[in-house]
């Protein structure tokens, strides 16, 4: 219910990053959590605000394009095979970290980092080297460079192929050691064999395009792949049963999961037609290597040809490595020249996009927002933002927030419009005013569940063109004491509304009056009764003080009755000016909202 009072307050929100003005003032909400203190302002969606040149620790050698960019932005401190130990230790001087696949990037490292790790890049595709849980816990993104290296990394696996059909390093091997065995190293044919691609995402796929253009017959198996991109390519689409058990040739392109680890075991082998070949460019946890051993030797795989081990490098005794019929490289999927320079600068500019707040497609812990939506609804992330803050700042000291809801008024369908991104923002913005913990889009769930915050979201679908995705955000927090009585809804909860216009946020309504005011620096929300003559004067005050009003809004029951007046303010008032607007007559409460 509201804090309901006859007589005139002074209610003052405490921004985040000025102290209060006075010990009798009102605090702010509270959710369960560490004590409030001081903050850095916050940048965008997913990094600090980085008033001097952010540090990005490169700890695998980047190619020099790459390096380039970042300098550019950011310092760099190019430090290679840094031991765990190390690597902890300059963690924490660090914003932004990129490696390759030699580098484990454990929760040790996270927690090192003390909050200030903002940024992982992986110079590549896989990210098994990385503890996501753990980053996602402290709101570090982590990005990769998923599209640079996919050619390099298909003409491998089709350089391994061919090279392995063919016998190319045993013969090659065998003529530099004096030999001449013609009879020894004869291959099998390409052409109108039965190629399965496992894993038909952008690797698989260009894969499965060569190998079409070498006259096999491509066959693949991705629960996630669409098949109309698969018959566009030629390909089809079957079970995993059915692609190992009539491919004449396997190729591994998924990533390593918990789900795909040692997923080509000895059962797996055991249902292969005899004399399958093997190819993999992908992850070697995904083979259980010890199994491929006795596949080998018993001939139900006829060879192999691989470029990733479980362990890298593998042991020099390894019997996999040794044996007569498996070609082996030193993980050079995404080894040319081009590929290094592509992954180099894709890597950097994700980095960098990150540290700038922007949301990287490339995201792999984050909810995959398309590059497409993140620009429609970048408007409406500053408006869910600013509304969270503010919905937060109108609960009376010592209420407890523990319920949000948020509904999203729409013409479009309900899978035409995602709200992720939204929901993180106003988590964001709830959170961060009276919290030291830092929220973005990593970690906004995961914030809110372990603060006992539970944010509820529904649609308001709405009649008309679907051409704008949304028409007005509402927020609203149930079961807390309101500073303002005006904002509590008929309902009983804390209510705000915002639109879009122009492409700026504004406020459209407090609690059950309308309003309208652009969400640009700060609001003084005063209730009143309406009468002529008191906007007059609380502009002046403000003028004479110096204090610039940007925007003012009158919402109104009726004539002569009450009415909400909205103002933005570029500059915050003093305490003697808000005073003032307090003992204004007719003024019945008033509230100042930092933003």
């Amino acid at each position: 219910m509201a804090a309901a009072s006859s007589t005139k307050k002074l209610m003052l929100a405490a921004s985040p990053n000025k102290p209060r003005l006075s010990s009798t003032l009102v605090p702010p909400a509270t959710i369960r959590g560490p004590p409030r203190r001081r903050k850095t302002k916050r940048f965008a969606v997913l990094a600090t605000f980085i008033t001097s040149k952010p540090t990005v620790l490169v700890a695998e050698k980047l190619g020099e394009a790459g390096l380039d960019v970042l300098k550019n932005f950011a310092n760099v401190d190019c430090s290679y095979n840094l031991s765990p130990e190390e690597l902890c230790t300059k963690i924490s001087l660090c914003d932004a970290l990129i490696v390759r696949s030699g580098t484990k990037v454990t929760r040790e490292v996270f927690e090192s980092s003390a909050g200030r790790l903002k940024v992982v890049g992986r110079a590549g595709v896989g990210i098994d080297n990385v503890d996501l849980s753990a980053a996602t816990e402290h709101g570090c993104l982590v990005v990769n460079a998923p599209t640079a290296n996919t050619i390099a990394a298909a003409e491998h696996g089709i350089a391994l192929l061919t090279a392995m059909a063919r016998n190319i390093a045993q013969a090659d091997a065998s003529v530099k050691a004096g030999k001449w065995q013609r009879n020894k190293y004869v291959g099998v044919s390409l052409v109108g064999k039965t190629l399965a691609v496992m894993g038909f995402g952008k690797v698989g796929t260009e894969v499965a395009r060569r190998a079409k253009g070498l006259g096999m017959n491509v066959i693949a198996h991705d629960p996630y792949a669409q098949a109309d991109r698969a018959r566009a390519t030629g390909v089809g689409l079957v079970s995993f049963e059915e692609a190992i058990s009539t491919a004449d040739f396997i190729s591994l392109h998924m990533p390593l999961t918990p789900a795909t680890s040692k997923m080509f075991n000895d059962e797996a082998f055991f249902k292969m037609k005899k004399g399958v070949r093997i190819v993999n460019v992908a992850r070697g946890g995904v083979v259980d290597e010890e199994a491929l051993v006795r596949a080998l030797d018993s001939g139900i795989i006829s060879q192999a040809a691989l470029d990733v081990f479980t362990e890298e490098p593998p042991a020099k005794d390894s019997k996999l490595v040794l044996h007569e019929n498996v070609t082996v490289t030193p993980h050079l999927g995404a080894s040319t020249t081009e590929a290094q320079e592509g992954v180099a600068i894709e890597i950097a500019e994700a980095v960098i996009g990150a540290l700038k707040g922007e949301l990287a497609a490339t995201a792999v812990n984050a909810p995959m927002v398309p590059a497409e939506v993140i620009s429609e609804l970048a408007p409406f992330v500053t408006l869910a933002e600013k509304l969270g803050g503010l919905a937060v700042q109108l609960v009376a000291g010592g209420s407890g927030v523990k319920s949000v809801k948020v509904s999203y008024a729409s013409a479009r369908g309900p899978d035409d419009l995602d709200t992720r991104l939204l929901r993180a923002m106003i988590t964001k913005g709830i959170i961060e005013p009276i919290s030291s913990v830092f929220v973005n889009l990593v970690n906004a769930d995961f914030i809110a569940k372990q603060r006992g915050l539970r944010v509820t979201e529904e649609r308001i679908v709405l009649d008309g063109s679907p051409e704008n995705p949304l028409e007005f955000i509402q927020v609203q927090i149930a079961n807390v004491e309101s500073k303002f009585g005006s904002a509590i809804s008929d309902i009983g909860d804390i209510r705000v509304e915002g639109r879009v216009k122009d492409g700026k946020p504004h406020l459209t309504k407090v609690g059950s009056f309308g309003v309208d005011v652009s969400l640009e620096g700060s609001i003084i929300l005063c209730r009143q009764v309406d009468q002529p003559g008191i906007i007059g004067k609380v502009g002046s005050l403000l003028g004479d003080n110096n204090v610039n009003v940007n925007f003012m809004s009158v919402g109104r029951i009726a004539p002569q009755k009450q009415a909400v007046m909205t103002i933005g303010v570029d500059e915050e008032p003093s305490r003697e000016v808000l005073k003032k607007i307090g003992e204004t007559p007719a003024i019945e409460e008033f509230v100042f909202l930092k933003l």
